[in-house]
């Protein structure tokens, strides 16, 4: 699979975005005609420098308003191409890209459009260069690639060939069988774009809304496959309008758009009929079984408080590492990880954001193979020494810079307990309440990198994800979204804060990136955990009276269900497959805190109460940030 991406895809100068593109992987870029007019440099000047950068230039774009133009309109179109293709041949590139005509002027006609591209196909011979004809969603007379194919069919020169772009025909919901029966030859370059469904003028939404495939919700994969299956073995080339990626990270972005264009291909060629594809062969996403632990990064005194926290809620120290300052706390299938060392990563995790949950474990179908595919898509491996006789398990950055571990049960990975850990006599005097496993994890991030991590996540994992809500915090709106596995045994949600006024951005801005802002337990019975969190004296996030109100009459509960989810401070959901409860902690830190949720049946995550939830728990934060009731817990 030939990659490439063009330059208005990303941010900065031209210089800055070549570098970008070469480090992200690609074979070849696009210049985009502004990016080149804005550059000091000769035409020459840029096609050295992408050269220097190991990349080829797959095409110059966009040449506009060129087809079926009145006199004397028409004489000029042709006089601006052959400007077109002395900078192109100064270049170094050999094919461009003509959109189809937006001009008010312009005449309609299939034959009289293919007698211009025709004769534009003559000139570009002569150059030895090549045109391809891309119609635009918006485009006057031509606004479906089937009639653009028909444009070029009848122009009936080898110079003249046809430009897919994923966006042009998904937007406007064109039949993709119909691209099956375009010869491959005549297709020049594919563009792919993914994007949200949205309402909106088409113009508008491809300008501003585009993104990376796999991070929107066009049927991009159907749409390359049926590429891939007139045998087309060309450039697939990305060309993304976005405002924040514009804004953004070069690198960043760049690394995205490869990421998605790998990740693409390895989907399409499990299609056993998408011939012309050749992808490097990668292990499939990883199916992940469960959550092996979460581990938490703090000094002494930060431990003292969050195992006083841990013990209310009904962990017990079951062991402890073999040669590290490290500490397990049980219950149920849970396991948390408290690090004390004074050395290492998780001490310099600590240094940077203070206590905080910096890395997490999953347990896998196959820890190397999930390894090896988050390699071959970007992400960035993580290794640091270990003792003797004790395992090294592959882990990969995440979040934050946090870290994923990666178990397995098929090898010594899964008898990480008994190799690197030793069973300690249980002497806290804490209840088990009940809780059996951790339901999901709530990252924390800022918005603009919610879509990185949506795509890290589901292409290495084998997970989707949900539509995005919009969350209410009383100091702006936080937007989530949920990234999940069908057997729900991994549950992500990725909230994006765009101001640090909210708790989201409180919490970003306090611990210094993104990170893990708060675990979700859950248990089948959240009354007998709420007695038993009561007995290891608990102290539950404080909702305000009138939510019950509300909530009784929104649902029609019963009065004696209302009183006792006040009297235990529990939030009440329901949804079209059944009821949720959830029951908070306060904070701990900047703005961590823990949940407990029973489901029966329910399969969302309570965004309706996270309003109230939010509201409950800036209560608890005094103006300097910290929080109110952290040393209530030593009491404990």
């Amino acid at each position: 699979m030939k990659t490439s991406i063009a330059t208005v895809s990303i941010s900065g100068e031209l210089p800055e975005k070549l570098a970008a593109i070469a480090k992200a992987g690609f074979d070849g870029v696009e210049i985009f005609e502004n990016d080149f007019l804005a550059f000091d440099g000769s035409p020459a000047d840029v096609g050295r420098m992408v050269r220097d950068h190991g990349l080829e230039i797959t095409l110059f774009q966009p040449f506009r308003d060129f087809e079926g133009m009145p006199e004397p309109h028409r004489t000029r179109t042709f006089d601006r191409a052959e400007r077109k293709f002395d900078i192109m041949q100064q270049l170094g590139t050999d094919l461009v890209l003509v959109c189809s005509n937006v001009s008010p002027v312009s005449l309609g006609g299939i034959d009289r459009a293919a007698a211009d591209f025709h004769e534009l196909g003559e000139r570009a011979a002569k150059r030895g260069l090549k045109v391809g004809y891309e119609a635009l969603a918006w485009g006057k007379h031509i606004f479906d690639h089937r009639d653009a194919w028909e444009i070029v069919r009848r122009a009936d020169h080898p110079n003249i060939g046809l430009i897919l772009d994923s966006f042009h025909t998904l937007s406007r919901k064109i039949d993709i069988n119909s691209i099956r029966s375009i010869p491959k030859e005549k297709i020049f370059i594919v563009q792919l774009a993914d994007a949200p469904l949205i309402d909106m003028d088409l113009l508008y939404w491809s300008r501003h809304f585009r993104n990376m495939p796999g991070e929107g919700d066009l049927a991009v994969t159907a749409f390359t496959s049926a590429i891939a299956e007139t045998g087309y073995d060309g450039y697939f080339s990305l060309e993304i309008f976005n405002d924040q990626f514009r804004g953004g990270s070069a690198k960043a972005i760049a690394a995205d758009g490869y990421r998605s264009l790998i990740t693409l291909g390895d989907r399409v060629r499990r299609n056993p009929n998408a011939s012309g594809l050749t992808v490097a062969d990668m292990p499939g996403r990883a199916p992940v079984k469960a959550i092996g632990f979460v581990e938490f990064s703090v000094d002494e005194t930060a431990a003292t408080d969050l195992i006083a926290l841990l013990r209310t809620l009904g962990f017990r120290n079951t062991a402890r590492h073999r040669t590290k300052q490290v500490t397990v706390y049980s219950q149920g299938d849970i396991r948390l990880l408290v690090n004390t060392e004074r050395a290492g990563f998780a001490n310099a995790s600590y240094a940077v954001h203070g206590p905080s949950a910096y890395a997490v474990a999953l347990i896998v179908d196959d820890a190397q193979e999930a390894m090896a595919r988050a390699v071959a898509l970007g992400a960035e491996s993580f290794s640091q020494p270990v003792g003797a006789g004790e395992l090294e398990v592959p882990a990969i950055r995440g979040v934050g810079g946090g870290l994923i571990y990666l178990l397995d049960e098929k090898t010594d990975l899964g008898r990480i307990w008994d190799i690197d850990f030793v069973a300690v006599a249980n002497e806290d005097d804490s209840q088990p309440a009940h809780l059996r496993a951790i339901d999901h994890i709530a990252q924390t991030v800022a918005y603009e990198e919610m879509l990185t991590w949506l795509l890290f996540y589901t292409s290495i994992f084998e997970t989707q994800k949900t539509p995005m809500v919009d969350i209410i915090d009383p100091a702006g709106v936080v937007r989530s979204q949920v990234i999940e596995n069908a057997a729900g045994s991994l549950r992500i949600t990725l909230n994006g804060a765009e101001n640090r006024r909210t708790l989201a951005g409180h919490f970003i801005a306090e611990t210094f990136g993104s990170g893990i802002q708060h675990l979700a337990f859950n248990t089948d019975d959240i009354f007998a955990t709420a007695a038993a969190l009561k007995r290891n004296g608990f102290r539950p996030l404080h909702i305000s009276p009138n939510y019950y109100d509300d909530v009784e009459a929104r649902f029609g509960l019963e009065p004696e269900l209302s009183e006792r989810l006040k009297a235990e401070n529990i939030l009440y959901d329901r949804d079209e497959h059944g009821e949720f409860f959830q029951l908070y902690s306060g904070t701990y830190g900047e703005g961590f805190f823990f949940e407990i949720v029973e489901r029966r049946g329910y399969r969302g995550y309570g965004a309706a109460n996270a309003i109230f939830r939010i509201a409950a728990l800036k209560k608890q934060i005094r103006p300097d940030g910290m929080p109110v009731i952290a040393r209530e817990w030593q009491k404990h």
